[in-house]
């Protein structure tokens, strides 16, 4: 591996010294840059790609996000050094880190960073995980009680990746359920989830790309014919209680149950009871974040407009939650300081030294975050959007029935390669609407539920999305640890939904379908059991 870490250093060198040879000309050049000669063609994919694979070959992700913001750069410049980096930064990295709605979500880790600090120093993490060695019993419980808690918090998939690895890594650390398996718990409740929760941000977005039709009700009427992110809850369930890992996730779990929790060869610690506060009680981890929880959703339906008449449900439609989660965990902080000095369990000048120590916990997320932003502003300036748009227009044609399961692969390898569900939406929904929305509304339903599906299941699987970078970060995992042990679960769902999908387009009845797919995943999982079950004696 340390062969090939080296070999992609180089690679790196040997395109330094092409932007550089191309440089004559860029300074040469006069004038404004035309559009890139690489604009809306497949060239506009390549980025990402580089990136994700070199990522996944080296297991360094910040040397392979950069080097994919390099390509992007010189493929936009048409390989001219000024203009690459000026791409880089003026359009890359100092863009995305001025936008408004990614600095309130920059905010909003360092806020919860803050917290976690905060709840370890006066014990309220150590204290929950000693009250729930005695509740929840063994490694299934402490998994389910994971779901469980994922499910529950549908409001935002940010929220939910950080909240939930606060709550439960105290419950599984002591129960020996390594920090990949736990990341993989985090992240497959939180888009999964949100994207079948009416009242969350991510069914906001969704009815906002419905153009001309009723986008809240055909939101509704979708969730059914969701089946990757029904089937990514069914298979968590049925991976902890059939007690099934396969892939590295095995190798994570086995080495999880010998005390190594991160399977990084270092000797971590994981048991913080020895130094932590004797002051500490459950409530100063519950209450915490039980207020987390109401002042994000008060500042999420504040800037939807609930205080100013909007109702519930539209507020929440009208959310930002940039800002909203940013105006909640800043009065939370606020409140849990409070909380605190008034209880004595931590003074204000130990409370003040916890915000730069959660700072710094949650630089690692902070980083990638930054990469991952610049890396898809590179490849929105190549027209990767206009290149799949175009694509799938050309596709519709004599597909109808097919094309649900098209849509699904299409969005699958867009919000892979983009890191990005969200833009996924916006580019494939216009199109399922325009195709269908005269021809056949049902078979329109259930393109628009696979292009959901299809958008979760890349973000889910890619190292470039925010919501698997959170999910890292809400498990303090390593983050290639993380997606190279979650990719061969998320590959499984997406291959039944597939299949599902394929029949969907011919029968178009959920209620018929759901069923089908359920059971065809949960024969797949027993089938993998078996066979993994029949290798344990040759590897004995």
């Amino acid at each position: 591996m340390k062969g090939l870490a080296r070999k992609a250093g180089r690679y790196a060198g040997w395109i330094f010294l092409l932007a550089a040879c191309f440089s004559v000309t860029a300074f040469a050049a006069e004038g404004e840059a035309p559009q890139p000669a690489m604009y809306a063609t497949a060239a506009s994919l390549i980025p990402p790609v580089v990136a994700i694979v070199l990522a996944l070959i080296t297991k360094e992700v910040y040397s392979s996000l950069f080097i994919g913001i390099l390509v992007g750069g010189l493929f936009y410049s048409g390989f001219g050094f000024e203009g690459t980096v000026t791409h880089i930064f003026e359009g890359g990295f100092l863009a995305v880190l001025s936008d408004s709605y990614n600095v309130g979500i920059l905010i909003f880790l360092v806020i919860l960073g803050g917290m976690v600090s905060l709840m370890n120093s006066a014990g309220g993490s150590a204290a929950f995980g000693r009250w729930a060695k005695e509740k929840i019993k063994g490694r299934v419980g402490a998994q389910l009680a994971t779901i469980v808690l994922g499910v529950l918090i549908f409001i935002d998939d940010y929220f939910n990746c950080l909240t939930v690895g606060s709550v439960m890594r105290p419950v599984t650390d002591r129960h020996n359920v390594s920090r990949s398996k736990l990341a993989y718990l985090i992240d497959a409740t939180a888009a999964p989830v949100c994207i079948i929760a009416p009242i969350s941000s991510w069914a906001a977005a969704v009815s906002g790309f419905v153009e001309g039709e009723d986008g809240f009700s055909i939101f509704i009427r979708a969730i059914p014919y969701n089946y990757y992110a029904l089937f990514t809850i069914l298979m968590m369930i049925c991976l902890v209680v059939m007690n099934v890992d396969y892939g590295p996730m095995a190798v994570h779990e086995k080495n999880a149950l010998k005390g190594d929790l991160f399977t990084s060869g270092k000797s971590e610690e994981k048991n913080e009871e020895e130094e932590a506060n004797p002051k500490g009680k459950v409530l100063d981890l519950v209450l915490p974040i039980a207020v987390l929880i109401v002042c994000c959703v008060i500042g999420m339906i504040y800037t939807g407009g609930f205080f100013a008449g909007e109702n519930f449900v539209a507020a929440f439609s009208n959310s930002d939650a940039s800002v909203g989660l940013a105006l909640g965990s800043f009065f939370a902080i606020a409140l849990t300081i409070l909380y605190y000095c008034i209880r004595k369990v931590l003074g204000f000048r130990e409370c003040m030294s916890c915000i730069p120590a959660g700072f710094k916990a949650m630089v690692p997320a902070i980083l990638i975050l930054s990469f991952a932003w610049t890396l898809k502003a590179m490849t929105d300036s190549l027209g990767a959007a206009e290149f799949v748009a175009g694509a799938m227009e050309q596709a519709a044609g004599g597909l109808m029935s097919l094309l649900p399961a098209i849509i699904f692969l299409v969005g699958c390898f867009l919000a892979f390669a983009t890191g990005t569900s969200w833009g996924t939406f916006g580019i494939l929904i216009p199109i399922v609407v325009a195709v269908f929305e005269k021809s056949d509304p049902q078979l329109m339903i259930i393109s628009i539920s696979a292009c959901m599906a299809g958008a979760v299941c890349g973000d889910h699987c890619s190292p470039i999305s925010d919501t698997t970078i959170m999910a890292s970060a809400g498990a303090q995992c390593d983050h290639v640890n993380h997606v190279s042990t979650q990719l061969p679960y998320a590959i499984t769902v997406a291959a039944v939904s597939f299949v599902t999908y394929l029949l969907a387009g011919f029968v178009q009845n959920a209620w018929v379908m759901l069923p089908v797919g359920a059971l065809l995943m949960v024969g797949t999982l027993f089938a993998i059991k078996n066979i993994t079950a029949g290798r344990k004696p040759d590897n004995a």
